[in-house]
């Protein structure tokens, strides 16, 4: 079996939405609690151990918590489980710390409910029907094969204050019989201007979202700076309110106008070749100071875009290959393997190999060398 999620936007009216921010609030309510009675538990026992979801809806103080659905509760038990897992359990990763409390105004407005008999559904192909909420109208721009089982489904809210629904399915896994054709490849080289830049001298976009939209976002940004609530302690204003709506607006729409241009040149990639081969670099180490682009590199997405390209060429029975981040794809002649470590100076843009004459494009050369280097990981070369 297999599971895909599909997220559809949703138009809640005012009613829902008012039971909406009631879960979110209760869900972040009893994460809380939880999470304190086992601190003390452990003060007292030395053993991590607390009341679940349904203990607090026992108790007159929290009778509040029955308004909202149950299995959104529960699931965040769950999450508290997990959380101490991924902290204290043999699989525990060494950046993983202890869980902490959720905050009211920084903390991510979701819940997740599970399909039970028919809780959650997609009807008429206009809205979604989900527990204690009832029909909410949605756009559903991917009608799901009649054969998928609906398992969970997760209601966000952005900052801009639009919602979302993420609808997670169950479906038979059918075998890919699609072999890969090693002859129909390309190599892409990391590029800050432009995303990337491929084997054959094609790039990958030109548009910079972030930069696009910085002007109007800065002077936005200013007239919140001087909104009653902008200091540290002092009592936000409903103008400081209005005003912050507005800048999440803007940072809303170059997410998604990012994630539509990383899914469309995802997409014609994985569709047009068999085997992309590519770099496994650090952006995060990337963008810092010292290299003084780490705006562009960010405003990039290139590691999404990554992850996106990985899991859609997966899915047609094709391969990405991920060539060493040491691998000197920049200084080697793609022609005949002369290595000239003075390319090492990013500003060198062109050069002529010293060996064979040959002038080479610097993104363009390392494409070609990080293609010829995943073929060769593969056998193939």
């Amino acid at each position: 079996m297999c599971n895909m999620a599909i997220k559809y936007r949703i138009y809640p009216d005012k009613k829902q939405s008012i039971l909406f921010a009631k879960t979110f609030g209760c869900c972040r309510r009893v994460y809380n609690l939880m999470l304190s009675d086992r601190i003390e538990s452990y003060k007292l026992t030395g053993r991590f151990e607390g009341r679940a979801p349904a203990d607090f809806k026992k108790l007159e103080e929290y009778s509040y918590l029955k308004e909202v659905d149950s299995l959104a509760l529960a699931n965040v038990w769950t999450n508290l489980n997990s959380a101490f897992r991924n902290c204290f359990g043999k699989t525990r990763k060494k950046k993983t710390g202890f869980p902490k409390y959720k905050s009211k105004r920084h903390s991510r407005k979701s819940y997740t409910t599970n399909n039970q008999h028919g809780t959650v559904a997609i009807i008429d192909d206009r809205y979604i029907k989900l527990p204690k909420i009832g029909k909410v109208k949605a756009v559903i721009h991917r009608i799901p094969d009649s054969s998928w089982i609906i398992k969970s489904a997760t209601i966000s809210q952005e900052a801009d204050g639009s919602y979302y629904a993420s609808i997670l399915f169950e479906f038979n896994d059918h075998v890919n019989a699609y072999v890969a054709d090693v002859t129909n490849a390309v190599g892409l080289d990391y590029s800050s201007p432009n995303l990337y830049v491929d084997s054959n001298g094609d790039i990958g976009t030109n548009h910079k979202y972030f930069k696009e939209s910085y002007k109007k976002l800065a002077k936005l940004q200013r007239k919140l700076s001087k909104k009653i609530g902008s200091r540290k302690g002092e009592l936000k204003s409903h103008n400081f309110y209005k005003q912050l709506h507005k800048v999440n607006k803007i940072h809303s729409k170059i997410k998604h106008q990012r994630l539509d241009n990383l899914h469309n040149i995802s997409t014609g990639i994985a569709n047009r070749y068999d085997i992309v081969c590519v770099e496994d670099l650090n952006m995060k180490a990337m963008s810092n100071k010292g290299f003084k682009n780490g705006r562009s590199t960010m405003d990039n997405g290139y590691s999404l875009f990554l992850s996106m390209l990985e899991y859609k060429l997966a899915a047609r029975g094709k391969m990405l290959v991920k060539v060493d981040r040491w691998y000197p794809s920049s200084q080697l002649c793609s022609c005949c393997g002369y290595r000239n470590t003075e390319v090492k100076d990013f500003k060198i843009r062109e050069w002529a190999c010293p060996a064979c004459g040959v002038i080479h494009n610097r993104d363009v050369n390392a494409a070609v060398n990080i293609l010829n280097e995943g073929l060769r990981m593969l056998g193939t070369a």
